[in-house]
């Protein structure tokens, strides 16, 4: 797990006193079309912005959202596996024109 998930870990804090503790760096680097999806989700959800502090509820969602990209990250190797599988056993359709006339 640490040669997926890596070593390094950070605090991610909400506030002076609250945090995520021990969050994998790897997890909070993650990215889906160039942004990093803990990092972004939170800065639409600043106070300056919506003009209020999280709810519990967006607390919950952010370490449920951790608790997602980790098990992607984790299941990356059996997934790239899968797919190489699926690409080198394809079935190979014959080209267009090569075939009986219907």
């Amino acid at each position: 797990m640490i040669d997926l998930l890596g070593e390094k870990t950070l605090d991610v804090y909400i506030n002076d006193v609250a945090f995520w503790k021990n969050m994998p760096l790897k997890v909070w680097e993650y990215t889906i079309s160039g942004y990093q999806v803990v990092k972004k989700w939170l800065s639409y959800r600043e106070v300056g912005l919506l003009g209020r502090r999280l709810t519990p509820d967006e607390v919950k969602d952010v370490a449920n959202m951790a608790r997602r990209i980790t098990a992607i990250i984790l299941l990356q190797p059996r997934l790239d596996e899968n797919y190489r599988l699926c690409r080198d056993n394809a079935y190979k359709w014959p080209s267009p024109g090569s075939g009986p006339a219907p």
